[in-house]
């Protein structure tokens, strides 16, 4: 009879402890929070723990557009994605989830420790502040962006 109680016990204990099948990503939805490692989607968007997230008040070209500089054409959107790759690499991101976009993907800010990845493509010139979003948070950088001719802006 001993034996059958700790059998229980030891069952209700797995039975109530997180599980850990994925361990590339938390969601805490009192808090509405993703967090977790990050796979990169295209210069906005990424995947955390299997949910595509859109980093939100942002907008950067998507993966095959090209961009014109000199007369020369150049894959912006690759480098796009590359720079949010190289921003987001083994760094867990922490989004904080603001909505959802008509696609249906998550919304989000998200950050690598205490900085916010939006912030640092649009700062480096790899997006620019999306004019859709309800507040242009992101304007400060994108006009530091343009007047170092970063990214996107360069002549």
């Amino acid at each position: 009879m001993l034996r059958f109680g700790f059998v229980v016990l030891g069952l209700l204990a797995a039975a109530s402890a997180p599980s850990w099948a994925d361990e590339d990503a938390v969601v805490t939805q009192a808090r509405a929070e993703i967090v977790g490692k990050a796979r990169v989607i295209d210069g906005d968007t990424l995947e955390v723990g299997g949910q595509a997230i859109r980093l939100y008040g942002i907008d950067a070209p998507e993966s095959g557009q090209a961009c014109m500089s000199g007369g020369r054409s150049w894959p912006c959107g690759e480098n796009a994605a590359f720079a949010l790759a190289y921003a987001t690499a083994e760094h867990w991101l922490r989004c904080e989830v603001r909505g959802q976009d008509a696609a249906g993907l998550s919304v989000a800010v998200c950050f690598t420790g205490p900085y916010d990845v939006g912030a640092r493509l649009v700062r480096e010139g790899w997006a620019r502040a999306d004019p859709a979003a309800a507040s242009p948070d992101y304007a400060d950088e994108e006009a530091q962006a343009r007047r170092a001719g970063a990214g996107i802006w360069r002549p």
